[in-house]
């Protein structure tokens, strides 16, 4: 048996909203929103007695999906935002984009900072990192040709 698919990337955040505003920019679309809870997703986690509001969003091809939650109970524990590209675990979350001048254009009047600078891999690639809302690591890399 095989895997079917990659069904979703979860990041934990602070503000939903200013999450769901940013990667909606970025040209994801909204599935839905909604409250997590009981005694069947504290088993699924391990984390007991737990309430999570979440959202869903996708990208425009229908194949990707972030699942951004903000924890209500329990308490957020550890915070990893602030980690550089080398720290060991899950990090960030590469988009490819049309256009990665306008898509920096539109992500900087949300907050979004280059890490260091657009660079041309070849000619593949037009590729940056960017510290998105609450220092979240987000990669954008554009075809060329």
């Amino acid at each position: 048996m095989t895997v079917k698919r990659m069904d979703n990337v979860g990041i934990v955040v602070e503000s939903l909203d200013t999450a769901i505003s940013f990667f909606a920019d970025l040209g994801l679309e909204l599935e839905g929103r909604a409250t997590v809870e009981g005694e069947w997703a504290g088993r699924v986690t391990g984390l007991r007695d737990q309430r999570v509001e979440i959202a869903m969003m996708r990208t425009p091809d229908g194949h990707g999906r972030l699942e951004l939650s903000r924890f209500l109970t329990p308490p957020v524990v550890a915070d990893h935002r602030n980690a550089p590209v080398n720290a060991l675990g899950y990090l960030r979350v590469m988009f490819a984009v049309e256009d990665i001048d306008d898509t920096l254009a539109r992500l900087r009047k949300r907050g979004a900072q280059l890490v260091s600078e657009v660079v041309q891999y070849e000619d593949v690639y037009r590729l940056c990192y960017i510290r998105g809302p609450e220092g979240l690591l987000i990669g954008l890399a554009q075809e060329i040709g």
